[in-house]
Formats: C-alpha cells, sequence, structure tokens
C-alpha cells in the first residue's frame, strides 16, 4: 500500500479535503492519504509515505529537517524543501526578469539592525553612505517595502517618501526588505500553479479584507481579457517551471494591459474554502489530488523524487553529471546528457 501524507498545521478545511478526495479518488486501492505523524527521525531511516505534500514546514525548522531526511530516501515531498529552503522574493524578482517576464523595479535594503552576533567590522565590504538617492530615485514614490524572503503579507509597507520609508524601516528589525516600484493596477490575478501543467486564474483584490479578497470581477473583457490571461498563464507556467514548484501561486498586477509579477513565490498557497471561495477550492483540491496520486504510482524507491526546476537543471554540465555519476565524460555521455 502506497502512503499520501498531508503534513499541515493551523489549516482545517484543505487538508482534510484533500485526504478525503485522494481516496475517494483511489477507492483506499493500492494508494491511501492521511494526515503525516512523526515521531522518531533516525537519519538512516525511510519514512512510510511515498509522497508527502508540505503545508507547514516554512514555519517549523525540525519539519523541514524531517522532510530533507525523507526526500534523501525518496519521499516525493511537494514542494522540494531543499529548492524551498534556498528560494527568496528577491532572487525570484531576479529571475522572472531574466526571463523576460514583467516585474516592478526593485532594489535590495540592509537590514535595520544587524544580525545577531555580529558588529560593524562583519559590514566592511558594505558601502558607507549607499546610494539613498539614486535608488529612491529609480524606484519613485510611493512605494512598497517588503522582506526580500517570507510570506503571508507580513511586514509589508507602503511607503509615501524618503522620510516615511526611514520611519517604517525602523520598525523591521533583522529584517532585510526590499524597495518595490508602485504598480497602480487597473486587474490583479492569482494564480494557482499545480504539477507546472495546470493553472487557474482568479481575479483578487489585495486591498479588500482577506475574506473578501477573491469577491471581485475583472475589469477587463472580452478579446483583451482573453489575450491578458493567456499572457498571464504563460507567465506562470514559466515561472514555475523554471523555480521546480509543484504547487504555488503567483499574483500578478495589471497596469496598461501588462501583468507585472508582485509574487511569485507562494509554495503553501492559500487554499481554505472560506477565503478563496467554492469554485477555487474545488478546483485546487482536485488537481493536487490527481497530481498526488500521480506522483506516488511513479515513485521510484530510494532516489531522489523530488521536482527540480530548470534553473538548477540547466546549471548543471553533462561533465558535472558524469562526475556525481562516477563516470567518465564521453562524447556518448554528452549527448545523452543534452536530451534530458
Amino acid at each position: 500500500m502506497k502512503k499520501i501524507g498531508i503534513l499541515f498545521g493551523m489549516e482545517n478545511t484543505f487538508p482534510y479535503a484533500l485526504i478525503e478526495h485522494i481516496n475517494e479518488l483511489t477507492g483506499k486501492k493500492g494508494i491511501i492519504a492521511e494526515p503525516v505523524l512523526i515521531g522518531k527521525v533516525n537519519h538512516s531511516d525511510p519514512t512510510e509515505y511515498d509522497v508527502i505534500i508540505d503545508r507547514i514546514s516554512h514555519e517549523v525548522p525540525f519539519y523541514r529537517a524531517y522532510l530533507k531526511n525523507a526526500a534523501l530516501h525518496g519521499t516525493a515531498v511537494i514542494n522540494n524543501p531543499f529548492w524551498w529552503s534556498a528560494d527568496e522574493k528577491f532572487f525570484n524578482n531576479c529571475l522572472a526578469a531574466k526571463l523576460g517576464i514583467p516585474v516592478p523595479k526593485t532594489v535590495l535594503l540592509p537590514s535595520k539592525e544587524r544580525p545577531d552576533d555580529t558588529s560593524e567590522t562583519t559590514f566592511r565590504n558594505l558601502k558607507f553612505p549607499m546610494e539613498w538617492e539614486e535608488m529612491f530615485s529609480h524606484i519613485g514614490f510611493p512605494a512598497y517595502m517588503k522582506p526580500h524572503a517570507g510570506g503571508g503579507w507580513r511586514s509589508i509597507y507602503r511607503v509615501t517618501g524618503i522620510d516615511d520609508l526611514w520611519a517604517k524601516h525602523e520598525s523591521t528589525g533583522q529584517l532585510v526588505m526590499m524597495l518595490q516600484e508602485e504598480i497602480e493596477f487597473t486587474d490583479y490575478f492569482r494564480c494557482y500553479c499545480v504539477d507546472q501543467k495546470h493553472v487557474h486564474i482568479m481575479p483578487y483584490e489585495p486591498r479588500n479584507p482577506r475574506h473578501l479578497r477573491y469577491a471581485t470581477q475583472p475589469a477587463s473583457s472580452g478579446p483583451s481579457l482573453k489575450k491578458l490571461l493567456k499572457k498571464i498563464e504563460e507567465y506562470t507556467l514559466t515561472i514555475n517551471k523554471a523555480l521546480g514548484y509543484d504547487f504555488n501561486a503567483v499574483e500578478f498586477a495589471v497596469k496598461d494591459g501588462v501583468p507585472y509579477a508582485i509574487d511569485l513565490c507562494n509554495p503553501s498557497p492559500d487554499a481554505d474554502s472560506y477565503s478563496v471561495g467554492s469554485e477555487n477550492f474545488t478546483w485546487v483540491v482536485d488537481q493536487v489530488a490527481k497530481m498526488a496520486i500521480e506522483r506516488a504510482k511513479n515513485v521510484k524507491p530510494g532516489v531522489n523524487n523530488c521536482t527540480w526546476g530548470t534553473f538548477l537543471q540547466n546549471s548543471i554540465t553533462p561533465s558535472d553529471i558524469a562526475k556525481v555519476a562516477g563516470k567518465k565524460v564521453t562524447a556518448r555521455t554528452k549527448t545523452a546528457a543534452s536530451k534530458k
């Protein structure tokens, strides 16, 4: 019997609906879904799960360590815990720009407070004073200041000028922040992406209270809306294939018909039925369930079954592959690797 485990925290609607739907689709014949239960974690022991859908390890380091060990022993973890640990929002913006996806102008700001156990000498490579006027002129005001990593709409500030920025920066502590151009949007969309193949585009109003953010309709219509949604789907697939996320949400703000990627990294996206609405909830439960079942069917024991994005895959040369495998690099090896 193959097992699909759901690792979650405070959530109620999505995890249990997902478990129920997976078991309905499989009839509990050959594949079964259940909440993950963790006891002793020994570095040399595999888990009992063929697939684990991770909804909480970004908040619990113990779970993240457990998932990395599980992945090393062959569990297909959704999303890849190694990449998720390395990823952050400023890099996502940098990568998106390289991929030709429009993003707001963005600059990185040093933290207000030095990290623990550091001193002024630790920062001898940091230019002082920095080119503040040049940076602020490039971004313009009003702008948004937000953490360069993390999520959940935490520690995000709209700043109206330099004095306002410094006043709000005082409360950011050791957070590394980024300053981002404000996009005065006419439309805003949030997109689920599942298995790097399926995209569900949802009109979204981030300025509404949380429970009403999906209760909106696009301002665009007709052929222009159809063209816009096609481009948003293309950008969503491009970024998820590059990052290697099996389950992610991407947000776009539309200005003058151009969709700007505002938030590209939500690997544990909101999927609560009370906030996303019944139609969106039904879609995401069904698609994630089907992906998990397919992954369980195809998992190969004892090998790495996690998804790796094209950004990393394209960085590995045939000679790197051969070295890891302990093989001599030949023309045939290069040809075979280049076809993968």
